[in-house]
């Protein structure tokens, strides 16, 4: 069963077969979504990211209904001593209003364990559901999402969490040059800017599906309801 595609996106290989599937759940921390965090303190308003979490919480209670699929959580964040933050990052979140490492409302902005760099409440992972910690702003630069994947045997991936236009995007970018298949969800991904959503959206839809593809959570629900339907007959 393949997933309806967005208006603008071009053709894809998006075929659903749960158990090659995995949803990747991309920075819903409270860094970036919630108030205090490090996104409203360089002056951007967090609702245009956290109005990701309702289509994103609708989309797990589907999925999680469905025992094959895998589930990915990723967290952006840095050791507390900081030993992991390149330099140049450092200097740009400072030059933002925001250095990482900074104390603000939300704790020491984007530091493991501090409550900004937690996923949002109402999307924590169940106990069984894999969360990836990064320090940059893809899913694959130093850490072991690759090889998880690959040892589950997934080929495709359905992207969704913030910002569609950093850090979804990038991994979206990484995951096409490793050879996966990449579904990206428009109301599942957001930006501090909507104009970069849309720009990013579009931009994986080049050249043929240059990235992927781009769908939308009640198409990709209501093809999931249908085929776990048909496979439950």
């Amino acid at each position: 069963m393949t997933v309806p595609s967005y208006p603008y996106s071009w053709p894809y290989d998006g075929e659903l077969v749960p158990r090659k599937t995995a949803l990747l759940v991309i920075d819903m921390q409270n860094d970036f979504c919630g108030r205090g965090g490090y996104v409203e303190r360089m002056g951007y308003d967090p609702h245009l990211t956290a109005r990701t979490i309702d289509p994103i919480r609708r989309l797990l209670e589907v999925v999680r209904s469905i025992p094959e699929f895998t589930v990915v959580f990723t967290r952006e964040g840095h050791r507390p001593d900081l030993s992991d933050l390149p330099d140049n990052k450092r200097w740009r979140s400072r030059r933002a209003g925001a250095e990482i490492g900074s104390v603000g409302p939300s704790g020491r902005i984007l530091v493991r364990d501090e409550p900004g760099w937690r996923i949002v409440t109402e999307l924590t992972p169940l106990p069984d559901e894999i969360v990836v910690d990064k320090p940059g702003k893809g899913g694959f630069f130093a850490t072991d999402l690759d090889l998880i994947l690959r040892s589950r045997g997934i080929t495709h991936l359905i992207l969704t969490g913030i910002t569609t236009d950093v850090g979804v995007h990038t991994t979206m970018r990484e995951a096409n040059d490793r050879g996966y298949e990449c579904l990206i969800l428009e109301d599942c991904t957001g930006a501090t800017d909507v104009s970069n959503h849309v720009a990013a959206l579009k931009m994986a839809t080049m050249q043929g599906g240059v990235f992927g593809a781009v769908s939308s959570s009640d198409k990709l629900i209501g093809t999931l309801l249908r085929l776990h339907l048909h496979n439950s007959n």
